[in-house]
């Protein structure tokens, strides 16, 4: 939970937008990052249901496979895309619209028999925490978890804490989900192509 509200209270972690209507809006901080990575499948070992994806760096992944029939599809040298999705909410609350807490949940999901082989896995951590100090000269915000812990912030643009006050809970969101699969258009690509 400390991790989670030391990255999302950042406030702005790439290019934040604010949403405010109005002179009353409280502020609504968002942002979103997607990085693709091609790869190769490195190795498939049917005895241990895994496969090993290697990227462009080297550096490589081994993955776990549910269903044993999808390894039959999967050879060395397949090309793979992976997708990476990071994003962050930050909302202060209006008195009586939340209280504080955390919320997790988790989600796993890959393609049925017949499809392309793909998986994917995300989560999405919720934790409403009270401003308990503004310091504007510093831009600090300080917070108060939900149970008892607190921790102060530097925020990356000092516009974004402008309109909190100390008392106001803010709703911190913070979602990843990373999506792998056979990358088949490239594979097609590759056989099209001249040899030279």
């Amino acid at each position: 939970m400390k991790q989670v509200l030391a990255l999302a209270l950042m406030v702005g972690v790439a290019s934040p937008v604010m949403a405010a209507q109005g002179e009353t809006a409280k502020p609504k901080v968002v942002d979103a990052v997607v990085v693709t990575v091609r790869g190769t499948v490195d190795a498939v070992d049917p005895e241990k249901k895994t496969v090993t994806l290697k990227g462009p760096k080297g550096n490589t992944l081994t993955l776990q496979v549910r269903d044993p029939k999808k390894l039959e599809v999967i050879k060395v040298g397949d090309p793979v895309v992976a997708r990476y999705y990071e994003a962050l909410a930050i909302e202060v609350k209006k008195p009586g619209e939340a209280t504080p807490g955390v919320t997790a949940e988790k989600a796993v999901a890959t393609s049925k028999p017949g499809q392309t082989p793909a998986a994917m896995v995300g989560e999405q951590v919720t934790a409403t925490v009270t401003v308990v100090g503004v310091d504007m000269k510093a831009h600090t915000v300080t917070v108060k978890g939900p149970e008892g812990n607190t921790e102060t912030i530097k925020a990356r643009d000092p516009k974004n804490i402008e309109k909190v006050k100390v008392g106001d809970l803010v709703e911190v969101t913070y979602t990843r989900a990373l999506a792998i699969s056979l990358d088949k258009a490239s594979a097609k690509a590759a056989t099209k192509a001249p040899s030279k």
